[in-house]
């Protein structure tokens, strides 16, 4: 995966904006005005930080190398991926769903209403 289908896939999702609120380098993707995903375009490799539920955030970091605490970020509730290969896109597709549902659920109702 790389980070124009990353970028592609983030936006694909309702609601979903982009910006690049701390420089050139950071693009942030927003559902509702919350973050869900900050990706580093800029870095080598290209690192995504997603949010993450905290015990699966661990989990995640024990099973996979590309896996570290969120970079910049509260390393309870965040992971920031490596995209070097060492990860399928299956799975980073379903940690950025994951990413995109916590901060989608903790929206009030209304915003929530306005997603589908």
């Amino acid at each position: 995966m790389n980070t124009e289908n990353l970028r592609e896939y983030c936006i694909s999702k309702p609601g979903v904006t982009e910006s690049f609120p701390f420089g050139g380098d950071a693009l942030v993707f927003k559902v509702g005005g919350k973050m869900f995903a900050l990706l580093a375009t800029e870095s080598q490799p290209t690192t995504i930080n997603l949010k993450c539920d905290p015990e699966q955030a661990a989990q995640l970091r024990e099973e996979h190398a590309a896996v570290t605490p969120g970079y910049h970020m509260n390393k309870k509730h965040w992971n920031t991926i490596m995209i070097d290969g060492r990860v399928r896109s299956a799975d980073i597709q379903k940690w950025i769903d994951h990413s995109y549902e916590l901060v989608r659920k903790s929206l009030p109702k209304a915003i929530q209403a306005d997603l589908i």
